[in-house]
């Protein structure tokens, strides 16, 4: 706050300030109006100026008038001399004011009207006319050669097309003729410019309206003022209605009719504008002059203010040094007037402002000493891969950690104080969370622990929680903490273990007894089916097929079992993914005669690092479960597209398989990579298991869901080489030791 020494300064400062900025904008108003053109530029600058003052004179005057009001309803000492003067000033003040503002208004509305003419408007509609006639003329008949072009094409053999275009183009003075065909290829082309110049491709807008068998013709401008007109007209085959070919022509305007057009365009286009500011200029000015009157009458009763002030500003200071005193400011000093009894009485109120300086300060240590505390506890938690909520007793969230947020997928940076109800209404993997602690809650158990499932856009996620209350010595209850993990990677890594095991085990100890089982079963039924009477003969006959067909069964069953259960040897070489998948398709597409497959891909040069025979594997087994997830009563359809992306700085190969079938089971979406888990009749439930893994191997990962309209969609993410995929073991590291459970 301003001392009594400095106040006077900056109020004196902030006077000349105001008073300068109202010569600025009178200056700048003269400007304006000997000049129209600069009205442009100087009206907002006249405005904001005046406004500036305004505010600056506003700022000064209603604080005054504010203490003048205050002190004067208090009888205060001083403040009726004070009001007696600002009275005079503003009556001396007003009248003069007056009547400079009315005259000058009465100048500024004549003036204004003195600089339009309607004959001077009326000559440019007619120039803008006549131009745009003109051009409209030439347009005409640009377009009416074109078409005469295409009849002649029409009856020119095909060969001949280049040599008879360059002379058409002669004829008729174009720039270029194209012959564009149904793909929008170039059939033929002659321009007067260089031969390295190639035509553009034919526009949307101009291949819409050949469509519709319709000529388009349109005016582009160029640079240097020049302007082209363009035509394009359908050719169409002569004794057929289809369209066959596009034939665009560009024809030249010239220099001197281009300028001229731009000349009157831009002369129009001033004048309106001119006309369109003419009510705007009038207020502008109004508004800015009625802005100087107020500036003038604001500063003569601020200058009342001023004279008056040095009477009572002892007492005033004083006032205002116990007001900013009973808002907290004990750093309070003022000056010392004299060795009299105000003197006496200041000296006092410093002495006192002093004391409670130094007391404040003392309370502000042992607060920063706890907020320090405070940090410390926050920068542990953040640095825990463990999830950490504290609540409130009515559940309101007090802390929660970056990993929280990172593992419930929800940003707690400003949701402190909030109501965890809330805040889970909007986050699905919250709100089950919250479920649980609800439930807890109401059965009375603050300490508990629990293995919960929660499921995310991602699939089903495993949390191990715990909670604990925060009561404190006299058994109050002050809130509980939640701390839970993201475990669902362990889980998820013990149970392929498991799994591998298992497979392992059953291939082993199935495999060794199938081939005997086969060689006797088939022994028996060549020896004993011819010598045995016929009813006999069936019966073993149809019991030894179904023996060798479930040996077989159970033999692809071991296969599955043995792909799934192998070691992670991989070759890994180059491959070109596209001629890969592209023989992949072919297979199948020959296969399935029912069944579209498209393929499209960003490159037909597109590779990366990987082991071909397992990308094959992963490839067959995806297209086979699109395949048999397509009822037989409807057209089937799949799409296999490639492309590169970019997740996190890392460049990966994105292969996207999806298919009309019938889906995913919903309840079952976030454990469709486990194995056994399927929904089809047939099947051993290994083959989207087997897909994980080996995308797993090459460091990839996958994603399944389902379309928005009908079917399945499953995403394969692979690093594109072997700097990517040491990137990704590091980010995979990176975000485990950070809290963070996703890429």
């Amino acid at each position: 706050m301003a001392t009594p020494k400095i106040r006077p300064l900056l109020y004196a400062m902030m006077s000349a300030f105001g008073v300068g900025l109202t010569f600025i904008a009178l200056i700048m108003l003269s400007q304006a109006a000997q000049n129209s053109e600069n009205f442009d530029q100087l009206a907002n600058s006249i405005l904001w100026v005046n406004i500036l003052c305004l505010f600056v004179l506003m700022v000064l005057l209603v604080g005054n008038l504010f203490r003048l009001f205050r002190d004067y309803q208090q009888n205060i000492p001083g403040s009726r001399l004070k009001a007696k003067m600002v009275g005079m000033f503003v009556g001396l003040a007003i009248i003069p004011l007056l009547i400079v503002f009315y005259f000058s208004m009465q100048f500024i509305n004549r003036g204004i009207d003195t600089w339009f003419n309607v004959e001077v408007e009326t000559g440019l509609d007619d120039a803008l006319t006549l131009s745009r006639n003109a051009l409209a003329m030439q347009m005409r008949d640009h377009l009416s050669a074109t078409e005469q072009i295409a009849q002649r094409l029409r009856e020119t053999n095909s060969s001949q097309f280049i040599y008879e275009i360059g002379k058409l183009r002669e004829e008729i003075g174009a720039s270029e003729i194209t012959l564009f065909g149904r793909n929008s290829r170039i059939l033929a082309t002659n321009s007067d410019l260089s031969v390295n110049n190639v035509p553009s491709r034919v526009s949307n807008e101009v291949m819409m309206q050949i469509r519709q068998n319709r000529p388009y013709v349109s005016l582009d401008p160029l640079s240097n003022d020049a302007y082209e007109i363009r035509t394009a007209v359908p050719l169409v085959a002569e004794n057929m209605p289809d369209i066959i070919g596009i034939i665009r022509a560009r024809f030249p305007v010239s220099q001197r009719i281009g300028r001229m057009v731009n000349s009157i365009d831009s002369s129009y286009t001033d004048y309106k504008r001119i006309v369109y500011l003419r009510e705007p200029l009038k207020r502008t000015f109004s508004l800015t002059l009625t802005a100087v009157l107020m500036i003038s009458l604001l500063a003569s009763i601020f200058g009342a203010f001023v004279l008056s002030r040095r009477l009572v500003s002892p007492i005033q200071n004083l006032v205002e040094g116990t007001k900013a005193v009973a808002k907290g400011d004990f750093d309070m000093r003022l000056p010392v007037p004299g060795k009299d009894e105000i003197g006496f009485l200041i000296n006092s109120f410093n002495e006192m402002t002093k004391g409670l300086s130094i007391a404040r300060k003392q309370a502000s240590l042992s607060q920063n000493l706890v907020e320090a505390e405070r940090a410390n506890l926050e920068i542990i938690l953040a640095s825990l891969s463990t999830g950490v909520i504290s609540l409130e007793s009515d559940l309101k969230i007090r802390t929660a950690n970056k990993a929280a947020g990172s593992i419930l997928n929800v940003d707690f940076s400003e949701s402190r104080g909030e109501l965890l109800s809330n805040l889970a209404k909007e986050h699905n993997v919250l709100n089950e969370l919250f479920v649980v602690i609800k439930k807890y809650l109401d059965e009375g158990n603050m300490v508990w622990h629990e293995q919960i499932i929660v499921h995310s856009d991602t699939g089903r996620r495993i949390l191990t929680c715990a909670c604990s209350d925060l009561s404190n010595d006299t058994m109050e209850n002050e809130g509980l903490v939640v701390v839970f993990d993201d475990i669902t990677i362990q889980i998820q890594s013990q149970r392929d273990a498991a799994w591998g095991e298992v497979a392992r085990r059953l291939a082993h100890e199935i495999k060794n007894p199938l081939t005997p089982i086969q060689l006797s079963a088939e022994r028996v039924r060549r020896k004993y089916l011819n010598t045995m009477p016929k009813e006999d003969a069936e019966i073993l006959d149809r019991s030894t097929h179904i023996i060798v067909e479930q040996v077989a069964a159970l033999k692809e069953m071991v296969n599955a079992f043995s792909d799934y259960a192998r070691s992670p040897d991989m070759e890994i070489v180059t491959i070109n993914i596209a001629i890969l998948l592209r023989e992949i398709i072919d297979l199948y597409q020959e296969q399935e005669s029912k069944i579209n497959i498209t393929f499209d891909i960003d490159s037909d040069d597109l590779k990366f690092d990987a082991d071909p025979g397992r990308i094959r594997q992963i490839i067959h087994n995806l297209v086979r479960n699109s395949i048999e997830a397509i009822p037989e009563d409807i057209a089937g359809t799949i799409s296999v597209n490639v492309k590169q992306c970019d997740i996190n700085n890392i460049k990966m190969i994105e292969i996207c398989i999806e298919d009309n079938g019938s889906g995913f089971d919903k309840n079952s979406l976030g454990q469709i990579f486990d194995p056994y888990v399927t929904s089809k009749s047939k099947g051993t439930g290994l083959g989207l298991a087997i897909v994980k893994k080996l995308v797993e191997e090459h460091m990839g990962f996958i994603e399944a869901e389902n379309a928005k309209k009908q079917g399945a969609v499953i995403k394969i993410f692979m690093p594109e080489n072997e700097k990517m995929r040491e990137k990704m073991i590091s980010s995979f590291k990176h975000k485990k030791d950070n809290g963070v459970h996703s890429l």
